[in-house]
C-alpha cells in the first residue's frame, strides 16, 4: 500500500534538492501528505485486477509516467532558472526540437548532473519492474485493505487541509495567490501540476480587495513632483515662488461603472469596478515630449545593466547616460524570452506562462504603443534574427499593430543574416534599416538574439567574434570564461546600436527618433543549474551574490533620442520595471490613454512607484518585501514607514495580479473599447 506514496515522496525530495530547494522545512508536511494522498489513490487503482501481472504493470507504468514531469521540469529549471507551468512547456517543446536550442537541451541531458538525476528518478521504476515479486505481491486488494486505505486517505486529506489552510501564505498560494513556482515550492511538483490542470479546466476567480491605490498627491494637483525623476543641471537654479503647474490627468472619458452594469460576465464587471476605483495618474511636464517622433523598441536577449561599459560598449553607455537614466530598474523573469516580450509590449506579467503571448494575440490589442502609433499613420514592422516561427511569433507578432507584419529567419531575415548561433544583431540592423529609415513616421520592433547563451568562445559565434573586446579582462584573469563570453557577445548589440544611430544621424533623423531597450530576462544561461543564492557566474557578473528574485532581476532600461543629448540627462531613481514601459511611452508620445487600465505607471507621473513579480515580491521607494520570507526591509533605517504599509501594498499587488490574470484570460479591452481598432 505504501510503495507509491514512498516513491512519490522520494521523487519530490530528489527534485527539490536537484533544483536548489534544499531541505523542505515546514513544506515537508504538505509535500508528505499530498504524496500519501496520490499514492493511496494509486494503490486503489492498481489493485483492482485479480491478475497480479496486470496490477504489476499498471503500477510500473504509473511510476514511470510520474517520473517524466519531474525530469522535464528539472531540465527546464537547469536551463531557465525558473519552473515552467504546463502551458509554457507544451508551447515551447515543439520549438526546441530541430532548433538551435536542441543542442543546449542535449548538453544538459548528457552532462554528469543530468545523467545522475535521470538515474535517481528512474531507478525506483526499474527496480520495481525487475524485483516486484519480492517487494509487492500485487494481489487484488481485500475489502479490509480497501477500508484501511480509504480511512488513511480521509485522515491524510484532513491533515492536508489543516496544514495548507492554517498558514496564511500556504492558504493564499493554494487559492487566491496561486503561482506555479510557489505552489511547487510549498506543496511539491505533483500538486503544482494538479493545480495547473484545475486552473485550465475551471479558470481562475477575479475578485479584488477594497484598497486605496493612491498617488503622491491630490487628484486636483496633478503635477510632476514626487515621481522619483529629476533633470540634472550643471548650474544651480534660483528658488522661485511660482505656483505649480496643473497638467490634468491621463484618463479617458469612459464610465466604467456603467460598463459594469451592462457586463454580462461577473469577471468583466469586477474588472470594470476595479478600474473605476483607481485614481488616474497625472500628466506632467514630459507629456508629449516625443510626440510625432519615430519609435524603435528593442527586447534585448539576456541583456543586463552589467553589459554596459564606457569603453567596451560605448554606444550603449552613451544611450544609458545621455538619454533617460533609469538607476533602479527591474525585469522580472518568469516565462523566458516570450514572457519578457509580454512585459515589454503589453505591460503585463506572463501569468499564463509561455502561452500568454499566444493568448493575448487573439485579443483586442488596441492597448499597445504599436496600435496607438498605427492609428496615427505610422509605418510599422517587427523583426527577429532567429527562426520566425519560434514561440509562434509568426502568429503573435502580426497582431501587435505593425502595419507591415513580422520578419524573421524563414520569411525574409535569412537573406540578411548569416546562419550561425547566435545570429548577429549588427547584421540584422544592416539588413533592415533601409526598409524604414526614409519613411515619414516609423514604429519598429526588434527582438535580438546575439546575447543568447551558451557563453563560451567555442560555442557562441558572437562571443568568438568579439573576443578581442574583452582581451584585457581575459589577460588580467578578471572573469571566468562564461562571464567573458557573455560580455563579448553583448558587444554585438553595441555595434548594432552604433550602426543604427549612425544611420539615423546621417539621415538627419536621430533627433526625431526614440530608441528603447529593455531585456527579456536576466542572463540565466550563465550558470548551468545553480539555484538563487548560489549562482557563481551571475554573482561574478553582478559583483554580488543575489539572494532573492528582486536582486537577481535588477537591470537597466534605456530610453534615448538624439534630442535628449541636447539637454541635461533625465534621472529616474525611483523603482521602475518593464510594466512601466507602456504607460511611460504613451505619456511621452502624447497618446491619449487611461492610466487606470495599466498595471505599471508612467514614471514621470505622480503614481506611487511599485515594482512586483509573479511571486508577489515587491519594491517601492520605501523598501522591499520578499513574499516567501514575509519580510519587509526599509530602504534605510531612517525611513518612516506608515502604519499597515506592508498590508496595504500587499493588497494593491494582489489586486494588480488579479487584474493581470483577468486581462490575459478575458478579452477585457474589447469589452472596454469595442471591436473597432
Amino acid at each position: 500500500m505504501l510503495i507509491l506514496p514512498v516513491v512519490y515522496f522520494y521523487y519530490e525530495i530528489v527534485f527539490r534538492i536537484a533544483t536548489g530547494g534544499g531541505w523542505v522545512g515546514f513544506a515537508f508536511f504538505p509535500i508528505l501528505f499530498f504524496s500519501l494522498i496520490y499514492g493511496v489513490i494509486g494503490y486503489l487503482l492498481t489493485s483492482i485486477s485479480r491478475d497480479r501481472n496486470v496490477n504489476h504493470w499498471i503500477k510500473t507504468a504509473i511510476m514511470g509516467v510520474t517520473a517524466i514531469p519531474f525530469l522535464v521540469e528539472y531540465f527546464v529549471y537547469r536551463q531557465f532558472k525558473v519552473l515552467y507551468d504546463l502551458n509554457t512547456i507544451t508551447n515551447a517543446a515543439g520549438d526546441v526540437v530541430g532548433s538551435n536550442f536542441l543542442g543546449d537541451a542535449l548538453r544538459l541531458i548528457f552532462s554528469f548532473k543530468g545523467l545522475l538525476t535521470i538515474a535517481l528518478l528512474l531507478w525506483p521504476t526499474v527496480i520495481y519492474a525487475i524485483y516486484w515479486k519480492k517487494v509487492d505481491p500485487c494481489r487484488v486488494a481485500t475489502m479490509k485493505k480497501r477500508l484501511i486505505a480509504g480511512l488513511l486517505l480521509v485522515i491524510t486529506i484532513l491533515l492536508t487541509l489543516i496544514t495548507v489552510g492554517i498558514p496564511k501564505s500556504y492558504r493564499e498560494t493554494y487559492g487566491s495567490k496561486y503561482q506555479f513556482g510557489t505552489a511547487v515550492s510549498d506543496f511539491g511538483l505533483l500538486t503544482g501540476l494538479r493545480l495547473e490542470v484545475k486552473k485550465a479546466i475551471f479558470g481562475e476567480s477575479v475578485e479584488f480587495d477594497p484598497v486605496e491605490e493612491g498617488t503622491t498627491k491630490n487628484k486636483d494637483e496633478a503635477t510632476t513632483k514626487g515621481n522619483g525623476s529629476e533633470t540634472q543641471s550643471e548650474t544651480e537654479t534660483e528658488t522661485t515662488t511660482e505656483e505649480p503647474t496643473t497638467y490634468g490627468l491621463n484618463d479617458l472619458d469612459i464610465d466604467y461603472e456603467a460598463l459594469a452594469e451592462k457586463a454580462g460576465d461577473n469577471t468583466l464587471k469586477n474588472m470594470d469596478l476595479y478600474v473605476a476605483s483607481r485614481t488616474p495618474s497625472s500628466k506632467n511636464e514630459y507629456t508629449g515630449m516625443f510626440e510625432g517622433k519615430n519609435l524603435i523598441l528593442i527586447s534585448a536577449e539576456a541583456f543586463s545593466a552589467e553589459a554596459i561599459d564606457k569603453d567596451r560598449t560605448p554606444t550603449l553607455y552613451r544611450m544609458a547616460t545621455k538619454g533617460i537614466n533609469f538607476t533602479d530598474y527591474y525585469q522580472p523573469a518568469s516565462a523566458g524570452t516570450t514572457g519578457g516580450e509580454v512585459q515589454n509590449i503589453f505591460g503585463m506579467l506572463p501569468l499564463k506562462g509561455g502561452s500568454t503571448f499566444t493568448t493575448l494575440a487573439k485579443h483586442h490589442n488596441y492597448y499597445t504603443i504599436s496600435w496607438q502609433l498605427n492609428k496615427l499613420g505610422y509605418y510599422g514592422i517587427a523583426y527577429h534574427n532567429n527562426t520566425y516561427t519560434y514561440y509562434h511569433r509568426n502568429e503573435t507578432h502580426t497582431t501587435l499593430g505593425y502595419s507591415d507584419g513580422f520578419v524573421g529567419v524563414g520569411n525574409g531575415m535569412e537573406d540578411v543574416v548569416t546562419k550561425q548561433w547566435p545570429e548577429s544583431d549588427l547584421e540584422m540592423m544592416e539588413g533592415t534599416v533601409d526598409n524604414y529609415i526614409n519613411r515619414d513616421k516609423f514604429d519598429v520592433y526588434y527582438m535580438s538574439v546575439s546575447g543568447h547563451s551558451g557563453y563560451t568562445f567555442a560555442q557562441n559565434a558572437m562571443s568568438k567574434k568579439n573576443r578581442e573586446a574583452v582581451a584585457d579582462l581575459e589577460a588580467a584573469g578578471t572573469y571566468s570564461e562564461p562571464v567573458l563570453g557573455y560580455l563579448a557577445c553583448n558587444v554585438e548589440l553595441d555595434k548594432a546600436m552604433e550602426y543604427l544611430i549612425g544611420r539615423l544621424e546621417e539621415a538627419g533623423k536621430a533627433d526625431d527618433t526614440v530608441i528603447v531597450i529593455s531585456a527579456d530576462h536576466f542572463p540565466y544561461g550563465l550558470d548551468s543549474d545553480a539555484p538563487i543564492g548560489s549562482q557563481p557566474y551571475l554573482s561574478e557578473l553582478y559583483g554580488f551574490e543575489p539572494t532573492n528574485y528582486m536582486e537577481r532581476d535588477h537591470n537597466r532600461l534605456i530610453i534615448w533620442s538624439g534630442s535628449l543629448e541636447k539637454q541635461a540627462p533625465i534621472i529616474v531613481d525611483a523603482p521602475t520595471f518593464s510594466l512601466d514601459i507602456l504607460p511611460t511611452l504613451m505619456n511621452l508620445f502624447g497618446v491619449e490613454f487611461d492610466s487606470r487600465l495599466c498595471l505599471g505607471r508612467d514614471v514621470f507621473s505622480d503614481a506611487t512607484p511599485l515594482v512586483f513579480n509573479t511571486g508577489y515580491d515587491w519594491k517601492t521607494d520605501l523598501g522591499t518585501y520578499i513574499a516567501s520570507k514575509n519580510k519587509f526591509t526599509p530602504v534605510d533605517e531612517n525611513t518612516e514607514i506608515p502604519d499597515d504599509y506592508v498590508k496595504t501594498i500587499n493588497k494593491i499587488v494582489s489586486n494588480k495580479m488579479t487584474y493581470n490574470k483577468g486581462l490575459i484570460n478575458y478579452d477585457y479591452f474589447k469589452h472596454v473599447f469595442g471591436s473597432d481598432y
